[in-house]
């Protein structure tokens, strides 16, 4: 099925070894195996410095065609997406590879009919229901770029992600159903759109039946407008011809300044590197059902539900919920039900699940699991072992993925029983994968047994290939730390047998449960509240999320009411941001240890927060001294 599929460890190590010597022969070798309209003319143009990165480029194709189109003749029947909604007594639903065509030609003709055209960007704010797959795709089939928006972000978050991509389209629901909660999807798109004036037009689909207020010449029913196509007798949508390096989607991350950045994903290359990770990594056979918990408004979710999967004619399940509801057996109860073979999940959820014991995993049936993965942060061995013995029943391999929204897809993991698995470690590269350790100063640190900063010497293709309207932000991110490589910003030791293991990020960017959250982003939305004269935040060692966000908060005046001015902050931070970045802890202090210079020396609040009260360096050079003691006996 898969002629790429590697088979055994000599198998891996062939492979590794050709793409490390001839990599455009080893992908062009590979990128065969998909539809293209046109052959590219050239399998790689590259060059670190500017930077400027293309691969397959003059190949025509359109990804769409690669994840339905070729799949009919054979898979038409077969289910492409089973949905599980959050109440488990309502029904499911499961479109197979047909239903999935027709659905996505007959919402790219309701796209164009609401004057979307190639190259026009669309914001998708949904909930996990088969449209937000549905509307992703429509937007590839005819070229139009879209940029997913996970439903928990802020009016304001996602009016700025509108505003940088100047987007034209708007698709969204009433509302969504997150566990027990309603999300109102529409009313924060509303409030959202008050200063978006490129945004002509917003889809609604209904989901929750929330009340919401629809405005006249801009917002329109996602069903009506179904209707009005079905009534043109649902003709088919010809895929857009794409060039390899034509842009495919802009997803936002958090960067170290308080701006996101739009990471540009381009058709070719990452169609080809989602594809050949997916199928290897999991060691996907035709016929496994795979489950991905995570949701489409990630990279894990693009890459990993939608177009890794379906471009290789998998069946991927969609789960709208989270994994506590209605009671912490709910993961265990889906893999029962539908009899999955596949499940890739983030460490927070199985730290989470840990907490509540066996109970819930007791009397489920997990036989059919084969394969387990972990995704967004360096797996715990605590819960390694834990996913292990007690899901995987000792018997599945576990991977442990490290990756980024920025390589677009898996880069140093384990393959599922073909390469050796070591708890807490991503292992060994995927082949075409090659990286490096460095030293501050960019030297190379060779042999095993040592610790550098991760970067990548060669280009692979599902990298990013600039941030949106802002390339020399680009080069200054990932480029600029060290000549001629790319930085992931991740700190990385090698152990004797040459394996990798992600000890965390080296710039100023959190990861709470397995999100990427820049401490300036936090910090500018708590500097937003009334009282607030300035704030530190760094990450802290959290049980369940990886690390939790802790904010040293100096106040205008000390309140009575310490605890409602804390709630305060939390709201301000949710209402500019989103939950996902309310600090766990907030601690009140006088002052910040500052430099001379004025530079608030995060490490030491860092070594606090921590815990490690020792090891805070030389303090005596600070402006003001006294206040790391203030800030120690004060810590939460």
């Amino acid at each position: 099925m898969y002629p790429y599929q590697l088979k055994s460890f000599e198998e891996y190590q062939q492979a590794y070894h050709q793409s490390v010597i001839d990599p455009e022969g080893f992908w062009a070798n590979i990128a065969e195996h998909f539809y293209w309209r046109k052959k590219w003319d050239k399998v790689l143009e590259w060059d670190f410095k500017s930077p400027n990165i293309k691969w397959f480029a003059g190949g025509k194709l359109n990804i769409t065609e690669n994840c339905l189109d070729r799949h009919l003749g054979t898979l038409g029947n077969q289910p492409a997406i089973i949905w599980e909604p959050n109440e488990p007594d309502e029904h499911h639903r499961i479109i197979t590879y047909r239903d999935l065509y027709n659905k996505v030609c007959q919402f790219a003709n309701v796209l164009k009919n609401n004057g979307v055209k190639k190259g026009d960007r669309v914001c998708i704010y949904m909930g996990m229901i088969p449209e937000l797959a549905i509307a992703t795709l429509a937007c590839a089939r005819i070229g139009a770029i879209h940029s997913v928006v996970f439903g928990g972000f802020s009016a304001q978050s996602i009016a700025d992600r509108i505003q940088d991509a100047q987007c034209s389209l708007v698709i969204t629901c009433d509302g969504a159903f997150r566990g027990g909660k309603d999300i109102p999807l529409k009313s924060v798109i509303d409030d959202a759109l008050i200063g978006c004036p490129t945004v002509k037009r917003v889809i609604v689909c209904t989901r929750t039946r929330t009340p919401v207020s629809m405005l006249k010449g801009r917002d329109v029913w996602w069903e009506d407008e179904i209707k009005q196509v079905e009534t043109m007798g649902n003709p088919a949508c010809p895929a857009e011809e794409m060039d390899a390096e034509d842009m495919l989607f802009i997803l936002y991350t958090s960067g170290s300044t308080g701006k996101p950045k739009g990471v540009v994903h381009t058709c070719g290359g990452y169609m080809v590197y989602a594809n050949y990770t997916f199928v290897n990594t999991f060691q996907y056979q035709p016929g496994e059902v795979y489950f991905c918990t995570a949701d489409i408004g990630w990279i894990t979710g693009h890459s990993y539900i939608a177009y890794g999967p379906l471009s290789a004619g998998a069946t991927t399940l969609m789960f709208e919920g989270v994994p506590t509801y209605p009671d912490a057996g709910r993961l265990w109860d889906i893999v029962d039900k539908y009899r999955v073979n596949i499940l890739y999940t983030a460490p927070t959820a199985i730290r989470s699940l840990m907490g509540y014991g066996l109970g819930p995993v007791n009397h489920k049936d997990l036989s059919s699991l084969r394969k387990l993965g972990s995704v967004g942060e360096p797996i715990n061995e605590e819960a390694w072992h834990w996913f292990k013995d007690n899901i995987g029943k000792g018997r599945c391999p576990i991977v442990d993925t490290w990756w980024q929204t920025e390589t677009g897809g898996i880069m140093i993991t384990p393959i599922a029983g073909i390469t050796p698995e070591k708890p807490g470690y991503a292992t060994l590269p995927l082949p075409g994968v090659q990286p490096i350790l460095v030293d501050e100063n960019g030297k190379e640190v060779t042999g095993n047994n040592v610790s550098g900063n991760l970067c990548i010497k060669f280009p692979w293709p599902g990298m990013l290939r600039t941030t949106f309207g802002d390339h020399e932000r680009f080069r200054k991110t990932y480029f600029s730390t060290y000549e001629g490589l790319y930085f992931t910003g991740d700190g990385c030791m090698r152990d004797e047998d040459g394996y990798y293991r992600i000890t965390g990020r080296v710039d100023d960017v959190l990861n709470v449960s397995g999100h990427r959250i820049g401490t300036a982003e936090v910090e500018n939305a708590i500097n937003m509240h009334a009282g607030v004269v300035e704030s530190a935040v760094v990450g802290y060692p959290h049980e369940i999320k990886g690390q939790g966000i802790y904010a040293f908060v100096i106040a205008e005046r000390f309140t009575h009411d310490a605890e409602l001015t804390k709630k305060d902050i939390l709201q301000t931070v949710s209402r500019i941001i989103g939950p996902i970045a309310k600090p766990d802890k907030i601690q009140f202090v006088s002052g910040l240890p500052k430099t001379r210079s004025g530079k608030i020396m995060r490490r030491i609040l860092r070594k606090i927060a921590e815990g490690e009260f020792d090891n805070l360096g030389d303090t005596s050079t600070l402006l003001e001294p006294a206040v790391v003691e203030e800030i120690k006996k004060g810590k939460l």
